[in-house]
């Protein structure tokens, strides 16, 4: 960091009085706060990493009171870095506000090969931690396996199912996977059927795995109850908003059986509830249309059944298929594996947390395993007029949202509201984001008497990408949200 940015920092601290979800503040007037490696963790183990500001105390109103030396305070950060699993190498920088000297040191994020970084004295499950909106908070003993998982190539969809027989496996289904095998893979065929289930991870030493079940299983539910699809459909735009007469779902079913079976199923809810219209097309035909197309449908809920943790630690959690009146959510556990971020998603290939299930389904049910998932989502979407689907992965959790709001062809580029270009509307919600406000704020601002429609129209895109970002990230619907804008 050059001077002239960490002054730039400074003056964006006092302007909006808060910490943030990459700066921590530490005063130091009097020493070198002795517990850092809190902060050290949850840095190393962000997208981004961070930056911790010493010589600014939150507590006397963000007041800038100086470090007490600032070579001491370098070296004993450094030696508090140096009891860090992987090491911590800061960068520090040095500045003078206003005659008190203020102190910066940058914390990178590590490889994720080397994650997560703990602190060594307590150990991994003690000493590890993840950053979450302005605090450090103990990583859970899941989000440390899911590290640890990708690290050593475990594969969660090998366990064998002990209690599980090789009757366990559908018959109809085990011979039609068979004979798709001899279409698609010639040289596998070649092989007697257990060698064949053995090679694809269906079994293992005579023992159905989970990958097994999942593809050809007759009633995986069996020995994994949860591992199911709870689908359901919501009066309104929340939960706790009752029906007519006082219900709280106007639908509500749990789905099971084989990742095929679910999948079949699940598109049947989805279709038995989302509502039709009839269009002209431009040959004077009439045609259903539906409330979200359901190619993307289909892709959401495949990649949620394909690339959800089926380990030990989520098998007691079922995928959520949720539709509610402007939206469809469909939520899985396991949240995004590897190297991905994000930002990354339908732009470059992903790591694949079961790469058998994904493979085993391609030969079954023509699947593509070929990354094309989230670009068909986006596609289809943009094709049926609708807004962008949203993207989200937290802390172990992986959700898509598809709304029903529909863009017409003379409203693109404008909006609706007021008149002006998205791109001015963006600009001027980053320009008055420079201090954190609260959606009523914004809403305010751009004169549009809709939060919900600012907040899914410009505020979770502009989130999305980067532009914007929250206060209180893991509480996206807090009353106390704050969003500002990310240099």
């Amino acid at each position: 960091m050059l001077v002239d940015e960490l002054d730039a920092l400074i003056e964006r601290i006092l302007s909006n009085r808060c910490e943030m979800q990459n700066v921590e503040l530490k005063k130091a007037g009097k020493g070198t706060p002795e517990k850092l490696y809190d902060t050290l963790s949850s840095f190393s183990n962000q997208y981004g990493g961070g930056v911790i500001v010493f010589g600014i105390d939150e507590k006397a109103g963000y007041e800038v009171t100086g470090v007490y030396d600032v070579q001491e305070l370098q070296t004993r950060v450094s030696q508090q870095a140096l009891q860090m699993e992987p090491i911590v190498r800061p960068e520090f920088t040095v500045t003078e506000y206003k005659g008190k000297k203020v102190v910066s040191a940058e914390i990178a994020e590590i490889d994720d090969g080397n994650k997560p970084c703990f602190y060594k004295a307590v150990g991994r499950l003690r000493g590890s931690y993840i950053r979450v909106g302005e605090s450090d908070e103990p990583m859970s003993e899941y989000e440390i396996y899911c590290y640890e998982a990708y690290k050593k190539k475990i594969r969660d969809e090998l366990r064998v199912v002990e209690r599980a027989e090789y009757d366990a496996f559908e018959k109809n289904m085990l011979n039609e996977y068979f004979f798709k095998i001899r279409q698609g893979k010639p040289q596998l065929s070649r092989l007697d059927a257990d060698n064949i289930l053995s090679l694809q991870g269906m079994c293992i030493g005579g023992k159905p795995t989970v990958a097994g079940l999942m593809t050809l299983g007759f009633f995986p539910q069996a020995f994994f109850p949860q591992m199911s699809i709870t689908a359901m459909v919501v009066n309104g735009t929340e939960f706790g908003e009752p029906g007519a007469m006082g219900e709280r779902f106007v639908d509500n079913k749990r789905i099971e059986g084989s990742v095929p079976q679910m999948l079949d199923e699940a598109m049947a809810f989805v279709r038995r509830n989302i509502r039709n219209s009839v269009v002209i097309d431009n040959e004077g035909n009439r045609k259903d249309r539906p409330e979200y197309p359901l190619v993307a449908v289909r892709e959401v809920i495949l990649n949620a059944l394909i690339h959800r943790d089926y380990s030990v630690y989520t098998e007691d959690s079922p995928i959520r298929v949720i539709l509610f009146k402007d939206r469809l959510e469909v939520e899985n556990p396991g949240g995004i594996y590897g190297r991905l971020t994000i930002n990354d998603l339908g732009k470059r290939p992903a790591d694949t947390r079961n790469p058998f299930l994904a493979s085993n389904l391609e030969v079954l049910i023509n699947t593509e395993n070929r990354f094309s998932g989230i670009p068909t989502i986006r596609r289809e979407m943009e094709l049926a007029g609708l807004r962008a689907p949203v993207f989200e992965s937290f802390r172990g959790n992986f959700k898509v949202t598809l709304y029903n709001e529909r863009i017409n062809a003379s409203d693109i580029g404008k909006d609706k509201g007021n008149g002006e270009t998205e791109m001015a509307v963006k600009d001027k919600i980053r320009k008055f984001c420079t201090k954190p406000r609260t959606r009523e704020e914004i809403t305010e601002l751009l004169g549009v008497g809709s939060i919900y429609y600012i907040v899914t129209r410009y505020l979770r895109p502009m989130i999305e990408s980067g532009e914007l970002a929250m206060t209180i990230p893991e509480k996206p619907k807090s009353k106390y949200q704050r969003y500002y804008t990310v240099n």
